[in-house]
């Protein structure tokens, strides 16, 4: 999911700068030693209770994103706790606003690491948050998860090591780009399409290429491709250089507050074909900002729909709407839900609050069970699962179908 690239605050730097004396003070690994049985002579299980920090948008510009994780994962806290804990401990989850800026994401995971002493840390929805928080990560030994930053860069370098300390439960953007594609040639039938992304993001920019590359091995053609950079507002000009390629589907990888606007104006100018983009179009915010009846014929790649059948998911929508006044769970509260199982579930079978001891598990997990899916870590800490693909129909989305790796 989405990097945010807003300028540094002077005062957030600050406290990032004071905060990192104190890390580069404690960054050995002794201070989290612990034995087994999930008993820790450390931070971060104190008594009956085992601290999880969440570093999470909770305001600022993508607060819908973080907000939702962070309520998924109040529940399956909640559920957790309810059946006894994690071997006779309780989990507190201890919960840091980001404000949706890479600065203040830092100096949350700072704090969750150095005065919470939490065992593990669910880290931001966005994926520059993320990478903003590896570092701190890797170097106080504290397993990061992230239910949401779809960023390759988070878990695997340039130069193609491995963040020993990063890991997530959603599918990584180049997978969701060739989902796109696919989708698009084989059960849309698009053969000339067009491409809108928003030039200023990795996440745009990666979901783009991998949906180019796809396309035009399946034997489509990009007619044409236009660019945007977020924040902007009239997109007509660019809309009208795409119109006049006669793309019959247009894929535009973005976010909510962008692409609202862009489905809004393209079909105010006339444009009807299929749009399609992914994980960054789920927000209520895109159906105020488009119209209902806009969206109609846009679809979107996800990690998981309300409305499938899998029995699973229904009984995690049914818990959802019992404990949040009958609101059925986005992909982001299930995501959120998800992180939170993820995490127990390493460190009960690492039976120790030891972070690395609870890396090693997460990385050796295998067949785990969840809502969004069923899925093993492969060697770049990442999830192999399936993805979802909604429709939007009259501002709501409708489950079609799932897509395997």
């Amino acid at each position: 999911m989405r990097e945010n690239k807003k300028l540094k605050k002077f005062g957030s730097l600050l406290v990032a700068s004071s905060l990192l004396a104190g890390v580069l003070a404690g960054c050995g690994g002794g201070d989290s030693s612990s034995s087994g049985g999930g008993s820790s002579s450390g931070g971060g299980s104190d008594g009956d209770t085992i601290k999880i920090g969440a570093n999470l948008e909770l305001s600022g510009n993508v607060a819908s994103y973080g907000s939702s994780i962070g309520v998924g994962a109040d529940l399956a806290v909640k559920e957790i706790n309810d059946k006894g804990g994690i071997d006779g401990k309780k989990i507190e989850l201890v919960k840091v606003d980001n404000k949706s800026e890479n600065s203040e994401a830092t100096a949350a995971a700072l704090k969750l690491a150095t005065q919470d002493k939490v065992v593990a840390m669910l880290a931001p929805a966005t994926s520059g948050n993320t990478v903003a928080t590896v570092q701190i990560a890797n170097s106080n030994k504290i397993p990061i998860v992230t239910g949401s930053g779809t960023a390759p860069n988070i878990t695997v370098n340039d130069d193609d090591s491995v963040n020993e300390y990063a890991f997530r439960t959603c599918f990584i953007d180049p997978f969701q780009g060739i989902v796109a594609a696919n989708f698009a040639s084989g059960e849309l039938k698009a053969k000339n399409v067009a491409i809108f992304a928003d030039n200023a993001s990795d996440y745009a920019k990666g979901l783009a290429k991998s949906f180019k590359d796809t396309i035009t091995k399946n034997g489509g053609k990009v007619v044409k491709e236009e660019a945007y950079v977020a924040k902007d507002t009239d997109f007509r000009t660019q809309l009208t250089n795409i119109k006049a390629a006669k793309p019959d589907f247009i894929f535009i990888p973005g976010y909510y507050e962008e692409v609202g606007l862009i489905v809004k104006q393209a079909r105010e100018m006339g444009i009807d074909v299929p749009l399609m983009g992914a994980d960054g179009w789920d927000s209520p915010t895109l159906v105020e900002l488009a119209g209902a009846k806009a969206l109609n014929n846009t679809y979107i790649t996800n990690h998981y729909s309300a409305e499938d059948p899998d029995q699973k998911i229904q009984d995690f929508v049914k818990a959802f709407k019992a404990a949040n006044s009958d609101k059925a769970p986005d992909a982001f509260n299930a995501l959120g839900y998800d992180t939170i199982y993820y995490i127990a579930d390493a460190i009960k079978r690492a039976g120790s609050t030891d972070g690395e001891a609870i890396k090693t598990a997460l990385a050796d997990t295998k067949d785990l069970s969840l809502v969004t899916g069923t899925f093993s870590v492969d060697e770049n800490h990442n999830p192999i699962k399936t993805a979802t693909v909604l429709e939007f129909k009259d501002g709501k989305q409708v489950f079609n179908s799932k897509v395997n790796p």
